[in-house]
């Protein structure tokens, strides 16, 4: 299986991805970026939120709403450094305690997996309708973005 196919669905992926946050210090600087390695896991608990939200935020728009780039930027293309316009729903929790964040994480990842394939799920600003399938790969690629962010 080739790295862009990487979900958190799969629990080996998912295994990897915790080990990485659990040797990541809360107090390593980033390699690039603004985030805070704390305010970093809080936004991946609120993206782990998202899927579940009754009211989506608006789309974002950009190229990866054409069908094409879509595809390329949430399974091929790496993605950049640079800042990106992300949702305002995807910062709005403050961190707390490191091992309390990271054991919401946990749950939230776990919740997602074992959640009903079939039930609605909301779109993504950036990217627009996704289903359970696809919310796995983009959320293990927005993991391990973050996590090299860090070093991890």
């Amino acid at each position: 299986m080739s790295y862009f196919m990487r979900t958190i669905q799969k629990h080996k992926h998912r295994n990897d991805l915790f080990d990485r946050l659990a040797r990541l210090d809360p107090a390593a600087p980033p390699l690039w970026g603004r985030l805070t390695a704390p305010t970093m896991l809080a936004h991946l608990c609120d993206q782990m939120r998202m899927p579940y939200n009754d009211n989506p935020s608006p789309p974002i728009r950009g190229v990866q709403h054409y069908p094409i780039m879509r595809q390329l930027v949430l399974y091929l293309l790496p993605w950049p450094r640079a800042q990106i316009q992300g949702p305002p729903e995807a910062f709005h929790t403050p961190p707390a305690v490191w091992s309390e964040d990271l054991a919401t994480l946990k749950t939230l990842v776990d919740q997602f997996v074992t959640a009903s394939a079939d039930r609605p799920w909301a779109d993504h600003p950036n990217f627009g309708r996704m289903n359970h399938r696809v919310w796995g790969y983009f959320s293990y690629r927005h993991f391990d973005h973050h996590l090299r962010q860090f070093g991890a």
